[in-house]
């Protein structure tokens, strides 16, 4: 169960006129971990003089300052702002269409990256010199930040256009597990043969798409990183903003990679609720004694599993995070299913990246068993990972 700035110069550029814009308002203490978006010296002379495109969202801040602001006032020219689920501002459900449109306060062009168009095209790209990937993320194949990431780096190879990320750190990097993505259950909630959780940072993942060629024409890709400072894969880490909306807290990121597995179920993981990826249940006593109704949320969760019944489950708020996924109440809930034809929905395969996971579940298979089958894929993943690491 679960336990749980040097001063430069550069064409009239300079980190002064940030500062005194609030743009870096809080200088970091020195065992602070720092954000690449924080090191405005590493990146800014890159995109002096170039059509800039952004990759970016509400957790694209620097400071209190959100990111395009930041490059705004400090004259570098941005054309194109692209949006991966949830919206520019972040405040779109899961799940829900996310349009083209304007910045209100900008007025630079917004191109959805969620809906009918994945990956950007070579016209929307046009003029585009480089690319700036900045968006904060948790470390689960499933989490579609990454899948959004891969089209775009695609699409900037095929173009011939630069890509640079901004490293932020993974809340999640302690630890890697779960059953790797089999060839034949890609989609959009999976795109890259690793794990469900795969210990790595945006920056680390963006160099083993590149290096394993799981990209179209990736030899062309130029990639940068600007790399984190202060940072390792057991550094704990309070994420300032919250992910997506129903990620609100260190808790829910902790137990989201297992929890997310029951989005492929009848289960409610608590969309709909105070306490999303905290609780889980089912319109049924034997499922637990903890109560809870989901209810329509607007930009949280608009049509939430079980909207209006009272469910019956597990307060997991005072739970340990795991150290590894935990598919205890994911086996113990079939068990108790009434009807198991309707426990799994087709969404399921999709989040496991294979059709094993259901079918052991189905089989009566115990947790360590059903683990024990992914650690050859696992070890060998572990062991590609090694050369695309960028942190000790």
């Amino acid at each position: 169960m679960f336990g749980i700035i040097k001063y430069f110069d550069c064409i009239g550029l300079t980190i002064v006129c940030l500062l005194q814009l609030g743009c870096h308002a809080q200088s970091p203490k020195g065992n602070d971990v720092i954000t690449g978006a924080q090191q405005l010296d590493l990146f800014l002379p890159q995109l002096a003089d170039k059509s800039v495109a952004l990759l970016v969202n509400h957790t694209s801040v620097v400071n209190q300052t959100h990111l395009l602001d930041t490059l705004l006032a400090g004259g570098i020219v941005v054309k194109t702002i692209f949006a991966p689920e949830h919206g520019f501002r972040g405040d779109l459900a899961n799940g829900e269409k996310v349009l083209d449109g304007k910045d209100e306060k900008t007025g630079l062009p917004i191109v959805s990256l969620y809906g009918e168009n994945k990956k950007p095209t070579a016209a929307q790209l046009d003029g585009i010199d480089i690319v700036v990937y900045d968006i904060q993320d948790v470390g689960t194949r499933f989490y579609t930040y990454i899948s959004s990431m891969h089209y775009m780096m695609e699409a900037c190879a095929e173009n011939g256009i630069e890509f640079l990320i901004l490293d932020r750190p993974n809340p999640n990097a302690h630890y890697t597990d779960g059953p790797v993505l089999e060839k034949g259950h890609a989609s959009f909630v999976g795109i890259h043969p690793i794990p469900i959780v795969y210990g790595m940072t945006i920056g680390e993942l963006a160099h083993m798409i590149k290096g394993e060629g799981w990209i179209n024409q990736a030899e062309q890709l130029q990639i940068s990183v600007v790399k984190l400072k202060n940072w390792t894969y057991d550094t704990p880490y309070l994420l300032p903003i919250k992910p997506s909306p129903n990620l609100p807290n260190r808790l829910s990121i902790a137990l989201y990679p297992s929890l997310c597995l029951f989005e492929g179920t009848n289960i409610s993981v608590g969309r709909g609720t105070d306490f999303p990826f905290q609780i889980i249940g089912y319109p049924s006593q034997e499922f637990g004694t903890f109560q809870f109704t989901p209810k329509s949320i607007p930009f949280t969760s608009k049509y939430p599993k079980h909207e209006n019944q009272l469910c019956y489950g597990y307060d997991l708020r005072d739970s340990v995070p795991p150290t590894g996924l935990d598919l205890s109440f994911l086996i113990a809930y079939y068990k108790l299913a009434p009807d198991k034809n309707e426990y799994f929905n087709a969404f399921f395969t999709n989040l496991s990246g294979t059709s094993k996971l259901r079918q052991q579940i189905e089989n009566g298979l115990k947790e360590d068993e059903i683990k024990i089958s992914w650690q050859k894929d696992l070890a060998l993943f572990k062991a590609k990972r090694q050369q695309y690491l960028l942190y000790k």
